[in-house]
């Protein structure tokens, strides 16, 4: 038991090799610092965080050949906006919160088949269940589906030629989009993954809902990355990173917070959180966390400010929720699968 413990704990602290990731980073700070600033100078950053979650379509496929990268984006784009439009839905019909956390966990469902499916880079749908949780807690009405739409294909694009940009000069020519990754079929490994996902974002969701009202979409997060992994043991891992990270990050926001910096400063620092959180998200989630956190939480302060207090305990508690949550789920889905396989 106590060796176990002892890789658990080598797992949560390694630090993997630096692999050309400042690459990856430079897109991603270009891709949301660009939108960010244009809806500042229109004076529109209650439209900023339909920008950041359409400029997470940079993060995809960060190490893949190019024509990959560029369809993945492309499609994991296409989803994140379509799960925008899907919580902005559910706030502009003032859907109950039980409702919205129960259509929420079902895009979770469906978008960890497609990632599995298309082999997408991060796999998953945690990015997804937070661009759905998020819009679906923001107040809306009817028009603010134009401005999802509209907003949120247009740091897509931006993104994607962000991305083509950046490798023709880095290769000193256009591109070639071969296709070199395939689509795989659904079978009983993917279908268990959805499944896993599904009740844990339910659970965590309800949870998060009960217990801390508001915020309940984080729990959800939480839940996603505790249940993210090929086995017990490196979900395990994961979700202590990320309480670990979380509970860093939340002072970090703290201490920004506090400063009581103007739009623009909020800007220029959550472009540098950006940056930060992809030079460590492939070689340590928890330091990666300590970027990310912050990051998140002055994304929904730009939309929808809220009482400071409130939004930093919210965080820490509801993450805590969410990957106890998740993390009961991975270890009886484990036991199950276990029991299945000696019969």
């Amino acid at each position: 038991m106590s060796a176990s413990r002892g890789r658990i704990w080598t797992g949560v602290i390694r630090v993997a090799p630096y692999d050309r990731d400042h690459t990856v980073a430079i897109r991603a700070a270009i891709s949301v610092g660009v939108p960010l600033l244009v809806l500042w100078a229109m004076g529109r950053l209650d439209l900023s965080i339909y920008a950041s979650f359409g400029a997470f379509a940079s993060l995809y496929g960060r190490t893949d050949p190019i024509g990959d990268r560029v369809r993945m984006q492309a499609a994991a784009g296409a989803v994140l906006v379509t799960a925008m439009l899907i919580g902005t839905a559910t706030s502009v019909a003032q859907v109950a919160a039980p409702w919205a956390i129960l259509v929420v966990s079902a895009v979770a469902s469906v978008v960890t088949l497609l990632a599995y499916s298309a082999q997408w880079h991060p796999p998953g749908a945690l990015f997804i269940v937070f661009a759905a949780g998020a819009t679906a807690s923001v107040p809306a009405n009817a028009t603010r589906l134009v401005d999802v739409l509209a907003v949120g294909l247009t740091a897509v694009v931006f993104s994607i030629l962000i991305t083509l940009v950046y490798e023709a000069v880095s290769a000193r020519g256009l591109p070639r989009l071969v296709r070199t990754k395939n689509r795989i079929a659904v079978g009983a490994v993917a279908t268990e993954m959805a499944v896993t996902v599904a009740v844990a974002t339910l659970l965590g969701g309800i949870a998060g809902l009960l217990l801390l009202d508001f915020h309940w979409y984080w729990a959800m997060v939480g839940a996603v990355a505790a249940v993210s992994g090929p086995h017990v043991k490196a979900r395990i891992i994961r979700g202590l990173q990320r309480l670990i990270g979380t509970g860093l990050g939340v002072l970090v926001a703290a201490a920004i917070l506090a400063l009581g910096v103007p739009p623009l400063g909020v800007i220029l620092i959550a472009v540098g959180l950006q940056a930060s959180a992809e030079l460590f998200v492939g070689r340590n989630y928890a330091i990666a966390m300590i970027f990310i956190t912050p990051l998140a939480l002055l994304m929904v302060q730009l939309a929808a400010p809220t009482t400071v207090g409130v939004l930093l305990s919210d965080r820490l508690g509801e993450t805590l929720i969410g990957i106890v949550a998740g993390t009961a789920v991975a270890v009886v889905s484990a036991f199950v699968r276990s029991r299945r396989a000696t019969r």
